[in-house]
């Protein structure tokens, strides 16, 4: 698929505060493998081939496993994630999927006792802005293969 324009040239003030967004949680405190999760989680679940190409790459970088990121589609069935990243992933898939059942009093139960109350708004925050992203790059037809990772000690923004 051709690219059918590049959405940061054509509206450089949405592009800056989506960045901004991305910023904020980047500098939230939570873990940055954690978020490459949810990343990625979401991708899968919105089908953003160029955002799963650039979020399982910068998870390798972050110290991911090729295990859990092969069996991330599947995380209830495995052994791979912990109590935390299980609440993260829920929560995740809820809020990506927010028209379908919206968010559960179960699955903010699960959630809430992982995360802090700044803490779970900022993972909102992170799930907010991929689904954005995925929304762009999906509608623009980005083109994936082309993002190249960052050294470890930077991040990329979608």
């Amino acid at each position: 698929m051709k690219e059918r324009l590049n959405y940061a040239e054509a509206s450089p003030k949405g592009f800056e505060a989506m960045r901004a967004l991305e910023l904020h949680v980047r500098q939230s405190g939570l873990d940055h493998r954690l978020l490459q999760l949810v990343k990625t989680r979401a991708s899968q679940l919105n089908g953003c081939a160029y955002c799963l190409d650039m979020h399982t790459k910068d998870a390798r970088v972050a110290g991911e496993t090729e295990q859990r990121l092969y069996a991330l589609s599947a995380w209830r069935e495995t052994p791979f994630f912990d109590a935390r990243e299980r609440a993260a992933l829920a929560w995740t898939e809820a809020v990506t999927r927010l028209g379908e059942d919206h968010v559960s009093d179960e699955i903010y139960a699960e959630v809430r006792p992982q995360f802090d109350h700044r803490q779970l708004v900022d993972l909102t925050l992170a799930i907010v802005a991929i689904n954005g992203w995925n929304r762009l790059a999906i509608a623009f037809r980005k083109e994936p293969g082309t993002y190249q990772p960052p050294p470890p000690t930077t991040r990329s923004v979608s």
